[in-house]
């Protein structure tokens, strides 16, 4: 599995990446989507939903189960993955490139840096 060193993450497995003009891309991580499966429909609030840290922001449906998508900071949604509607298998794919899930504006972009860089969050799924 991969755990790219760049993004910071969170124990319920979301992964962000600071952009660095003020906005983040946020998704689900490599571990996270290989326990679920085979991802068939992501469902996602709309841009300008806000919401604080730990708030669902959408659902992950794989072939036998449901999973809540928690934000990793408090912000608001400025983009959702379009692409993820015709091919949710994406997020299986390429969880942190094409299958991105969200890109947001965090309320305080330095709440990021508390999160789990990759040697915390790799300890957290051994």
């Amino acid at each position: 599995m991969k755990f790219p060193d760049e993004l910071t993450y969170t124990k319920e497995h979301e992964w962000i990446r600071d952009n660095g003009d003020g906005t983040a891309t946020v998704g689900i991580t490599d571990f996270a989507q290989s326990e679920l499966g085979d991802i068939v429909f992501v469902e996602l609030e709309e841009p300008g939903f806000s919401f604080e840290k730990d708030d669902v922001f959408g659902t992950v449906e794989a072939v036998k189960t449901v999973s809540e998508l928690f934000a990793p900071v408090a912000g608001e949604i400025i983009e959702i993955n379009e692409d993820l509607e015709d091919d949710p298998e994406l997020v299986n794919s390429d969880p942190y490139g094409s299958g991105w899930l969200i890109k947001i504006t965090p309320s305080n972009p330095a709440d990021i840096q508390d999160l789990l860089d990759v040697e915390e969050y790799k300890k957290i799924i051994d």
